[in-house]
């Protein structure tokens, strides 16, 4: 970071500065401790519904496990025995722990360490979840017509069987407005009211009697921080030290049980359950919603009486922030080329509109990007709320904390998610208090389901192949459609298109029943208990999320490759049939032979530099992809959810592009392909542009992104853009990315946009010499994470990214 953007931001107090380089110092490890209590909790309770086994689960896990205050911090509450262990959840699976208990150190990525100790407690404990866990219940429901999928990974389903869902944020305005006691008297009044007669009301009673022992627990493993608190104040001898540990222990007395009184309370409050959220499950994505919005009243009235400062409010942010990056989780090696860099994808959404339509920026989403800027992590993900309204002074710090160059903070817009959402049966008011979930996806905090985005992979340019090869996969060699033709039979490009409609529209229909078997093991085996008392209205239902609990459930796959399919269309429409300067016959030898020799090589320089590209507005190129993703979008609307009619408003899919890193592994699938990619190289990620095709600057970018059916692509439409630091030194450039990214947004009706502000020079020599450069954090697609613990095939793929100029 220049010094002077740190003189612009100021830096961390030196306590959190030294807290910040401990947790960056520590060595993730894999971590038994959760799986055993998890284990001991399942042997204990075997006779009970899966919903009160999964209470009485956290319920063990809470009353035992390792607990600890560091030295340095000012809020407490820990995921495992150590910072940035990863804790196995042995209820999802135990196949992939098994099977790399001995290369997860080996990793060319996301390595993480283990002990011999460790290995051998999970030794231990595998056997009772041999063919006892969702992994297994998941995959015994999968009908046989869609092994092929499964066997060869073409929905990246990984995952799904391996986790949890999350992707969204609870209700943390209620949860600090009325505490986990409102909730408590609220289930009890609807356990009351049951007519026991009703067979649903023998589901519903069990529920509420989990809530209500999850409640009680989370009650005591705050109070266990609270007595070490008060013990570690005892002993300590710096008298300011054990006043903040007395302090420490008060808060924990009452939060989050009670309803939060300050902002430290809420803080604290807002933490805990974060924490306890990911302890009951792996899903990712959890997220912190609104974050200024149900914030600020308690940061205005303590900054009105006195009760805080701003420093020291900001001193309470930072803490929080490197608290955030403290939890972790393992994926399996599978998983991390979808997901590389270990994220969590824990959001904080600022700015925006209220839900009356007016300028939502206050004083609280200044210090919030204030302390983001300060502490420089992965964690949390910040995305700001962009409407044409939108202050002008927090628009011009957002800019300057892109210019650190960390990836952050990235941009939605109003001025087209809350309309599609509207148009899909979201109230307004709920519209307007939307957040980003995760990656760039949205939905609304506290009332939505599971997994707004994030459900199977489709590969448009490895289903392209597959059409050409009239329905057998290229990669594999498998059958994945009925087949319509093969490639070197086509007479026109109509011809390709329509065998294009009909095998996307079969895989679709393949990926909806995998999704759907998946959620039905899910739904079934592992209900989280808590998330679901804190999502709207699982309470009031008496059912859990997956069951159908929450007021809205819209959820959305990943369409991974869309450049690389535009491309690819343009080069076989232009090259192929419009010119006929290529026979079907030499593209699909040379596609085979992966452009193989000096005709190869030829056929490949032709398909490269004689077509046009996606990127460069160029409506011949963008309206080829427009119309083949058509096909998708529509044949995904036809398939409900497994909660669709059982309560939430929707119950529906739609597209989505938020691709996370899967273009890299999904690429690693992919043969060569129609756009001169060579085959195993990774395809262009979210809606971006293939590398060095756009060649026509940023605003050409915007335009061919903004011709995408965006509306319709609710589930994420991501766009990473990158500039040399250079770029942005003087505040004439500032302001022309600005206004550039406000017209993006205005007059294009853009979703998303996210800039890595480094330069080439840099990540070279950050792979030459990872010593020199332990911070240095980049823009992988709707996260950051560290350059160094990428692979090198991710790194490259960063590397290689266009770099605009202004």
């Amino acid at each position: 970071m220049s010094q002077a953007n740190e003189s612009h931001f100021g830096e961390l107090t030196p306590r959190m500065r030294a807290f910040r380089e401990e947790m960056l110092d520590e060595r993730p490890y894999i971590d038994a401790e959760r799986a055993v209590l998890a284990t001991q909790a399942y042997r204990e309770h075997q006779n009970q519904p899966n919903v009160m086994k999964r209470a009485l689960m956290l319920e063990k896990i809470l009353d035992n496990m390792t607990i600890y205050i560091e030295d340095k911090t000012l809020i407490v509450g820990n995921q495992a025995t150590k910072n940035r262990n990863a804790p196995i959840f042995p209820e999802y699976t135990m196949e992939f722990v098994l099977n790399e208990l001995d290369t997860f150190e080996k990793r060319d990525g996301d390595v993480f360490y283990i002990t011999e100790e460790t290995k051998q407690q999970l030794r231990d404990l595998a056997p009772f979840w041999d063919n006892n866990n969702l992994r297994a219940r998941g995959e015994a429901l999968l009908p046989e017509e869609v092994q092929v999928y499964m066997e060869t990974g073409l929905f990246g389903m990984e995952g799904k069987l391996n986790a949890g869902d999350a992707h969204l944020a609870v209700n943390y305005e209620r949860v600090l407005s009325v505490g986990l006691a409102g909730y408590e008297e609220r289930v009890r009044a609807c356990r009351a009211a049951l007519d026991l007669t009703d067979p649903d009301a023998i589901d519903k009673n069990v529920f509420y009697k989990a809530v209500l022992v999850v409640i009680a627990a989370v009650r005591r493993f705050a109070g266990r921080y609270a007595a070490l608190a008060r013990e570690m104040a005892e002993a300590e001898k710096d008298e300011a030290r054990a006043a903040e540990l007395r302090r420490i222990a008060e808060t924990c007395e009452r939060v989050p049980y009670e309803p939060a009184r300050s902002f430290r309370e809420a803080v604290q409050s807002v933490w805990f359950i974060q924490l306890i959220l990911q302890i009951e499950s792996n899903g990712h994505s959890l997220s912190y919603g609104r974050f200024d919005q149900y914030m600020f009243p308690y940061y205005q009235a303590d900054i009105a009486s006195g009760a805080i400062t701003r420093d020291e409010a900001l001193e309470l942010l930072t803490c929080l922030w490197i608290k955030t990056l403290s939890v972790n989780k393992v994926r399996s090696q599978a998983h991390t080329f979808s997901s590389a860099g270990s994220p969590m994808y824990q959001n904080v959404t600022i700015g925006g509109q209220t839900t009356d339509k007016r300028d939502a920026v206050n004083d609280l989403s200044f210090l919030v990007l204030q302390s983001v800027a300060q502490t420089r992590l992965t964690q949390p993900n910040l995305t700001v709320r962009y409407h044409a309204g939108l202050n002008k002074e927090f628009y011009d710090e957002c800019i300057e904390v892109m210019k650190l160059g960390f990836g952050m903070p990235a941009l939605n817009n109003d001025e087209v998610i809350i309309p599609s959402f509207i148009k899909w049966g979201v109230a307004e008011e709920d519209a307007y208090n939307y957040s980003a979930i995760g990656c760039v996806e949205t939905a609304v905090p506290g009332k939505w389901g599971y997994r707004c985005t994030g459900m199977s992979y489709v590969n448009f340019p490895r289903m392209l192949l597959c059409v050409m090869n009239d329905g057998v996969d290229v990669t594999t060699g498998k059958r994945f459609a009925k087949g319509y033709g093969s490639f070197r039979d086509m007479k026109s490009y109509d011809e390709l298109m329509e065998a294009w409609d009909k095998t996307i529209r079969e895989i679709t229909r393949a990926s909806v029943i995998v999704e759907n078997a998946i959620d039905k093991a899910s739904e079934r085996d592992v209900p989280d208990v808590l998330c679901s008392a804190l999502t709207d209205d699982c309470i009031g239902r008496g059912k859990t999320i997956k069951e159908g609990g929450a007021v809205y459930d819209f959820i959305s796959g990943l369409q991974v490759g869309i450049a690389n399919m535009a491309d690819s269309l343009a080069a076989i429409k232009k090259l192929v049939f419009d010119e006929r300067r290529i026979t079907p016959a030499e593209l699909a030898d040379a596609l085979e032979s992966d452009f193989a020799g000096e005709k190869g090589e030829r056929i490949r320089q032709m398909l490269v530099n004689d077509a046009p590209k996606y990127g460069n507005d160029d409506d011949f190129v963008d309206q080829l992809v427009v119309d083949a993703y058509q096909s998708y979008i529509d044949e995904i609307a036809k398939y409900p959810n497994t909660r669709h009619g059982r309560g939430p408003i929707g119950g529906i899919r739609y597209a989505g592009t938020s691709s996370i890193s899967a273009n890299v592994g999904q690429g690693m699938g992919t043969m060569a392909t129609p756009d001169g990619r060579h085959a195993h190289e990774p395809l262009a990620e979210g809606c971006s542009p293939a590398h060095n095709a756009d060649t026509h600057g940023p605003t050409a970018v915007f335009k061919s992104v903004s011709k995408l059916p965006t509306e319709k692509i609710t589930g994420g439409v991501l766009l990473n853009q990158k500039m040399a630091p250079t770029m942005l030194a003087s505040e004439r450039n500032k302001q022309k990315l600005e206004m550039l990214i406000s017209a993006f947004f205005d007059r294009l009706h853009g979703y998303h946009v996210q800039y890595n502000i480094v330069s080439r020079e840099t990540l070279l020599d950050a792979q030459a010499h990872p010593e020199r450069h332990k911070d240095l954090i980049v823009r992988v697609a709707g996260y950051s994470a560290f350059f160094n613990v990428l692979s090198r095939a991710t790194q490259d793929d960063i590397i290689a990214r266009t770099e605009q100029t202004l």
